[in-house]
């Protein structure tokens, strides 16, 4: 079966999309639509799904699209998210651990560097129409190394935010 990749635009009504999914349906098409892209976040709200997958992605979603997908889009963050919005994380060594609220990627683990702090790690949540905030579904540390470098240390904690990721899924869909 083939796999196809339909990117949108928001300039269309999105019918070229409608008669490949009705021709796929239909099993005329001998394919399977595996990613869409659109050019605008409005056509996200049209399509059937029951979770969305943040992956890196950079661009604040807005609150009518949280409003409209409670408790469905997943975000993966590099540091860690309390349980409530004047809460805090300890590490593993009692210590407080970093949100890092509003960092990303590299930024992020440069903080843990320069705040001077024991552990580094992630969290898996639900986006909110708090930034950076959201019903926690899983977390990980990952101890800091005297050698670390930020490449080292995000080498190690991605190991485990893949993990983390994949189990709050598995959590949800299974």
């Amino acid at each position: 079966m083939k796999k196809l990749a339909v990117l949108i635009s928001a300039s269309g009504p999105g019918t070229n999309l409608k008669a490949i999914r009705k021709a796929i349906k239909s099993k005329k098409l001998k394919a399977k639509i595996c990613l869409v892209i659109s050019d605008t976040h409005k056509k996200l709200a049209d399509f059937p799904v029951d979770y969305i997958c943040l992956a890196g992605w950079k661009k604040i979603i807005p609150d009518w699209l949280i409003k409209k997908f409670p408790n469905k889009i997943l975000n993966i963050h590099p540091g860690l998210v309390p349980d409530k919005l004047k809460g805090k994380v300890i590490n593993p060594d009692g210590t407080k651990a970093l949100w890092n609220r509003g960092k990303f990627c590299q930024a992020a683990i440069q903080n843990f560097f320069d705040k001077k702090a024991t552990y580094a790690g992630s969290t898996v949540h639900f986006l909110s129409s708090e930034f950076d905030f959201g019903l926690i579904l899983e977390r990980c540390f990952e101890k800091i190394k005297t050698q670390d470098t930020v490449e080292s240390l995000y080498r190690r904690l991605k190991i485990k935010e893949n993990k983390i990721y994949v189990q709050a899924l598995i959590k949800l869909c299974n």
